[in-house]
């Protein structure tokens, strides 16, 4: 296993980025919106790692910056369905905040969508006792925050309906540099 820079050696792995996009996120299950978005991701300003294991790309990970690059966005994560589950993820969340410390950000954030009502926020009124309702929330089918609250990342807020109406965005956020 190792992980390359994606926007510097990424190039024979496009097809795999392609692929991994279409076979995890119902977006991008149309070849053109998948290669559209791997050209965003191939962006220069942007990071771009991948785990590959035998010249196979099986996960990877993109950063955005944001806020004047004081913050980095992570879009995506991406894990291979049948990898998930071993590491690979956190691996990849470890060498990202390096990365983006080194390029002298603070904080990495995240919105981790609700679409398939997943945890308790989704189908509710988050306009009325919103942070109650983020105190007590509860992972329903398999939710990613829980992965991100493992890795330290902390629920920051909610965009209600942002996936349609009952269907929230969970906003994440962590600080990865003090000074």
């Amino acid at each position: 296993m190792k992980i390359v820079d994606l926007i510097k050696d990424g190039k024979p792995y496009i097809k795999q980025m392609i692929e991994l996009l279409q076979t995890t996120f119902a977006c991008y299950a149309n070849i053109e919106d998948a290669t559209q978005e791997v050209e965003l991701l191939l962006s220069e300003e942007r990071i771009l790692l991948g785990v590959v294991i035998d010249d196979i790309l099986i996960g990877l990970i993109g950063g955005i910056p944001t806020y004047n690059g004081n913050v980095y966005e992570l879009h995506p994560l991406v894990i291979h369905h049948e990898y998930k589950k071993k590491g690979y993820g956190t691996q990849l969340i470890r060498v990202f905040e390096e990365e983006v410390k080194k390029r002298g950000a603070y904080t990495i954030y995240l919105g981790s969508d609700d679409e398939y009502n997943q945890t308790s926020l989704s189908n509710q009124d988050l306009y009325e006792d919103l942070w109650d309702k983020i105190k007590n929330i509860k992972n329903l089918n398999n939710h990613p925050y829980e992965f991100y609250l493992k890795n330290g990342f902390k629920i920051v807020g909610v965009v209600p309906d942002a996936n349609g109406l009952g269907k929230p965005d969970i906003m994440m956020a962590k600080r990865v540099r003090d000074k």
